[in-house]
Protein backbone atom coordinates (compact mmCIF):
# COMPACT_ATOMS: atom_id res chain seq x y z
CA UNK A 1 0.00 0.00 0.00
CA UNK A 2 2.58 2.72 0.71
CA UNK A 3 5.44 1.44 -1.26
CA UNK A 4 4.56 3.40 -4.48
CA UNK A 5 3.37 6.62 -2.71
CA UNK A 6 6.90 6.46 -0.83
CA UNK A 7 8.75 5.87 -4.21
CA UNK A 8 6.50 8.58 -5.96
CA UNK A 9 7.54 11.33 -3.41
CA UNK A 10 10.97 10.25 -3.66
CA UNK A 11 11.11 10.55 -7.50
CA UNK A 12 10.92 14.59 -6.49
CA UNK A 13 14.43 14.28 -4.67
CA UNK A 14 16.17 13.59 -1.62
CA UNK A 15 13.88 13.65 1.27
CA UNK A 16 14.72 13.33 5.22
CA UNK A 17 12.75 10.91 7.27
CA UNK A 18 10.32 13.40 8.89
CA UNK A 19 9.48 15.07 5.56
CA UNK A 20 8.62 11.86 3.65
CA UNK A 21 5.96 11.25 7.09
CA UNK A 22 5.08 14.44 6.85
CA UNK A 23 3.88 14.06 3.32
CA UNK A 24 2.07 10.69 4.70
CA UNK A 25 0.20 11.52 7.67
CA UNK A 26 -1.66 8.53 8.02
CA UNK A 27 1.50 5.97 8.14
CA UNK A 28 2.89 5.24 11.42
CA UNK A 29 6.48 6.06 11.73
CA UNK A 30 6.67 2.15 12.16
CA UNK A 31 5.13 1.30 9.29
CA UNK A 32 7.33 3.90 7.19
CA UNK A 33 10.50 2.13 8.93
CA UNK A 34 10.01 -1.13 7.89
CA UNK A 35 8.44 -0.17 3.93
CA UNK A 36 11.86 1.71 3.72
CA UNK A 37 13.96 -0.65 4.94
CA UNK A 38 12.21 -3.42 2.67
CA UNK A 39 12.75 -0.89 -0.70
CA UNK A 40 16.14 -0.14 0.17
CA UNK A 41 16.88 -4.07 1.10
CA UNK A 42 15.21 -4.46 -2.83
CA UNK A 43 17.91 -2.41 -4.30
CA UNK A 44 15.46 0.68 -4.85
CA UNK A 45 16.00 3.18 -1.94
CA UNK A 46 19.51 4.51 -0.83
CA UNK A 47 19.67 5.33 3.10
CA UNK A 48 22.63 7.85 3.43
CA UNK A 49 23.75 8.32 6.98
CA UNK A 50 25.93 11.58 7.43
CA UNK A 51 27.84 11.02 10.91
CA UNK A 52 26.36 14.20 12.98
CA UNK A 53 24.49 14.51 16.07
CA UNK A 54 21.90 14.39 15.76
CA UNK A 55 22.25 11.80 12.93
CA UNK A 56 20.94 13.08 9.82
CA UNK A 57 19.63 10.39 7.49
CA UNK A 58 18.72 11.12 3.87
CA UNK A 59 16.20 8.79 1.13
CA UNK A 60 16.83 8.76 -2.57
CA UNK A 61 16.12 6.67 -4.52
CA UNK A 62 18.63 4.24 -6.87
CA UNK A 63 18.78 3.96 -10.45
CA UNK A 64 17.51 1.02 -9.83
CA UNK A 65 14.64 3.33 -8.25
CA UNK A 66 13.96 5.68 -11.26
CA UNK A 67 13.68 3.23 -13.57
CA UNK A 68 10.07 2.79 -12.01
CA UNK A 69 9.24 6.32 -12.83
CA UNK A 70 6.94 6.01 -15.73
CA UNK A 71 5.16 3.00 -13.97
CA UNK A 72 4.45 5.32 -11.04
CA UNK A 73 3.67 8.35 -12.99
CA UNK A 74 1.03 6.25 -15.56
CA UNK A 75 -0.51 4.69 -12.28
CA UNK A 76 -0.26 8.76 -10.97
CA UNK A 77 -2.25 9.89 -14.03
CA UNK A 78 -4.55 7.09 -14.07
CA UNK A 79 -5.85 7.60 -10.16
CA UNK A 80 -6.10 11.47 -10.86
CA UNK A 81 -8.60 10.48 -13.75
CA UNK A 82 -10.36 8.18 -11.93
CA UNK A 83 -10.97 10.00 -8.95
CA UNK A 84 -14.36 10.80 -9.52
CA UNK A 85 -14.91 7.45 -10.11
CA UNK A 86 -14.85 6.43 -6.55
CA UNK A 87 -17.10 9.07 -5.47
CA UNK A 88 -19.69 8.80 -8.27
CA UNK A 89 -22.77 7.24 -5.92
CA UNK A 90 -24.53 5.75 -9.83
CA UNK A 91 -20.94 3.90 -10.33
CA UNK A 92 -20.66 2.71 -6.74
CA UNK A 93 -23.88 1.42 -6.51
CA UNK A 94 -23.51 0.21 -10.16
CA UNK A 95 -20.32 -2.01 -8.60
CA UNK A 96 -21.99 -3.30 -6.20
CA UNK A 97 -24.08 -5.38 -8.18
CA UNK A 98 -21.14 -6.13 -10.79
CA UNK A 99 -20.92 -9.79 -10.18
CA UNK A 100 -16.81 -9.06 -10.20
CA UNK A 101 -17.97 -7.71 -6.65
CA UNK A 102 -20.12 -9.73 -5.24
Amino acid sequence: KWKGVILYHLLQGTLRFNAIRKRLPNITQRMLTTQLRELERDGFVLRTVYPEVPPKVEYSLTPRGRTLEPVILALKRWGDEHTAFRHDPEICADLKGSPTNS
